[in-house]
């Protein structure tokens, strides 16, 4: 690289770790005492990731994808299926030691939000040859709504380099395909994986992409009268299949008896499926496709193929672990219905102003966090929207690759159908099917393809940038300059909201007793990503990060139904899930429990319970308190914390008061 080069990325890097400061201000001044997320929700399980990572691997020199700190009475957790983080988790190691579990979280935030931003500029600047507007295009990326939005929760999402990595290596070994950039190829699928699962699915979908635009052309069929004629018949159909759509809609549908079955004719699932596809048979009817050579196929096949196996190398501790939990419960997955599955992004809130401005009004922010805030926003910035259409205006034409890639990511993260302002049209989109295939189906939330998307219009933005510099070289500073200061202004995200990571006193007095006593909380539970068994919530694992004892609950992004079934045939575990998610016991059932009591403190080595009584029922405190012979030792707010009365070998070791 030539060193002017060096001087301009070292330039761009540092603006954008100034940005960074500045669009996460007022975090800066609290980095070991606050989040940008709740620790009660997804933050909490992300900072307990970095911790127990460093716990496995540096304090007890183990796997780190097997840990016995939560869901301790069963077999030790295994960690493949989980949202590990093990990138942002290697980033943190050196950290931690030296500033603190939250502070080295907060920087490795931070800087994930650089890097994002730099790999964006260096895609951008690939595809435009132009420094300044390729820079905008990192700063639209890496601060979008939709990337500050996940910063309240999926952490995972904002380290999104990778899908630039990815895309940069991807077309500059196009044409070339060489051994080296296969292994880059895989290092960067390696990447992808080792910050969110989803982003590898990514990238597999974009690489899939890249062969199909390689390998396929597309242009439109000659005209003729056999299929003018079907044309013809096509668009009648579609008006046929529309008219009686909106005669459902109008009359509210039919009840009719036909051969003397009953039909049922209300929904618009069905009419507007046919409807969807008839349309795409009409576009489809007037193209031609046609394949390049067979070889440039072969080449383009072994350049993945070797890029595999490189992203296999390096995942193999992952694999490893993958491995051995399949071997033990199988590959168990959440079923995927045609109409209940996981909805995507609301077709609305990609025209909304940014939620996170402070001038956004507070109705966007309201219907927004009514829907899941943080997997509803998108809002495509309108300085964006507004380049391209003037470069448009003026003479440029779009990349078809890059048009293509953000349209089909932007259809995907619709869902499976498309809702606009709260309603579902009942259209499907191309998840409707993509679901179903296998790898990709694991990507179960469908409104995150949206990222990709995103990173698409900052690209296309670029571009337009460019294009507009081109066509008014004189103007060309006045257009980049006051496209920063605007787009700049729209995304402003700050004040962020913080919160707390204070940690209840008393949890140092759990820490001080012997490392093989456990914690119960209450209320109980064995939670994940799609279920939840009792009452769990994340902010356990987090206060496990001071006191680092086993906990008898748990939350991973996925639990195997196997470990929720151990659970629930132990009676007394059984029991707290029961009365943890709101019920009662049987009268005999409640009292043969209170009697065993004792020999469940004894066999689970029952140091600790922490009793939250702003969430748990009055008769799972009752419950808890007689079983147990609970006495009361400490407590903060509304946790208070006990210890069995009977006390254990462990308990009597720990020298408490």
């Amino acid at each position: 690289m030539p060193r002017s080069h060096r001087w301009l990325h070292l330039l761009a890097l540092a603006a954008y770790v100034l940005l960074a400061v500045l669009f996460s201000w007022p975090l800066v001044l609290h980095l070991g005492t606050h989040l940008t997320g709740p620790p009660s929700g997804d933050t909490g399980v992300y900072v307990w990731n970095q911790w127990i990572f460093r716990y496995e691997l540096i304090d007890h020199r183990r796997v780190p994808y097997f840990t016995d700190r939560i869901f301790a009475l069963t077999a030790p957790a295994n960690l493949s299926f989980h949202n590990y983080t093990t990138f942002q988790n290697l980033v943190a190691l050196p950290l931690a030691s030296m500033i603190g579990v939250v502070a080295t979280f907060n920087v490795v935030y931070l800087l994930m939000n650089v890097l994002t931003a730099q790999a964006t500029f260096l895609l951008a600047r690939h595809v435009t040859g132009r420094v300044p507007e390729s820079w905008l295009a990192g700063a639209l990326f890496a601060w979008s709504p939709i990337l500050v939005a996940r910063a309240t929760g999926h952490f995972s999402l904002v380290a999104a380099a990778p899908l630039a990595l990815f895309l940069l290596v991807l077309l500059k070994s196009d044409g070339h395909e060489r051994f080296r950039d296969a292994v880059a190829l895989g290092a960067t699928v390696w990447l992808a994986a080792s910050t969110d699962v989803y982003y590898a699915v990514y990238c597999l979908l974009i690489g899939a992409m890249f062969l199909v635009a390689r390998t396929v052309s597309i242009e439109r069929s000659p005209r003729c009268g056999r299929t003018t004629a079907i044309r013809w018949g096509l668009d009648v159909l579609i008006l046929c299949v529309a008219g009686f759509v909106v005669a459902i809609i109008t009359s509210g549908g039919w009840n009719l008896t036909v051969m003397g079955r009953r039909l049922t004719i209300h929904s618009l699932y069905t009419p507007m499926m046919v409807l969807t596809i008839v349309a795409l048979v009409r576009v489809a009817w007037g193209l031609r496709a046609s394949l390049a050579p067979s070889g440039e196929m072969w080449q383009f096949a072994r350049f993945a193929a070797a890029g595999g196996v490189v992203a296999l190398i390096l995942l193999s501790p992952v694999l490893y672990a993958a491995a051995v939990r399949i071997g033990n419960v199988g590959l168990a997955q959440p079923a995927t219905y045609w109409r209940s599955s996981p909805s995507g992004i609301d077709a609305l809130a990609f025209i909304l102003p940014n939620p996170s401005h402070p001038l956004a009004p507070d109705a966007i922010k309201d219907w927004l966090t009514s829907l899941d805030y943080a997997e509803s926003v998108v809002s495509l910035p309108l300085v964006a929207l507004a380049a391209l259409l003037i470069a448009w205006r003026c003479g440029w034409s779009p990349s078809r690759w890059w048009l293509g890639l953000t349209i089909f990511f932007g259809l995907l993260s619709l869902g499976p159908f498309i809702h606009v302002g709260g309603i579902n049209s009942q259209i499907p989109g191309p998840w409707a099917v993509l679901r179903y295939v296998s790898i990709i189906g694991l990507a179960r939330t469908p409104g995150r393809f949206a990222v990709v998307m995103m990173l698409g219009v900052a690209i296309l933005f670029a571009s337009a940038l460019a294009a507009l510099g081109t066509r008014f070289p004189a103007r060309r500073r006045l257009i980049v300059g006051t496209s920063a200061l605007l787009l700049l202004g729209e995304l402003l995200p700050v004040p962020r909201p913080l919160y707390s990571a204070a940690i209840p006193h008393f949890y140092s007095r759990v820490g001080a007793a012997p490392r093989d006593v456990r914690l119960l909380e209450l209320p109980f539970g064995v939670r994940s990503g799609a279920s939840n068994a009792g009452d769990f919530t994340a902010r356990s694992q987090f206060f496990q990060t001071l006191h680092q004892k086993a906990l008898v609950g748990g939350y991973l992004s996925r639990v195997a139904p196997r470990r929720v079934q151990q659970f629930r045939r132990d009676e007394m575990l059984n029991a707290l899930l029961i009365l943890s998610e709101g019920g009662r016991l049987p009268a005999n059932l409640k009292s043969h429990l209170i009697d065993v009591g004792p020999a469940f403190v004894r066999r689970s080595k029952l140091g600790f319970v922490v009793i939250d009584r702003e969430r748990s029922s009055a008769a799972l405190q009752e419950f808890a308190l007689k079983a147990f012979q609970l006495e009361y030792v400490d407590g903060e707010g509304d946790l208070q914390l006990y210890r069995p009365r009977l006390g254990t070998t462990s308990d009597t070791r720990a020298g408490l008061p």
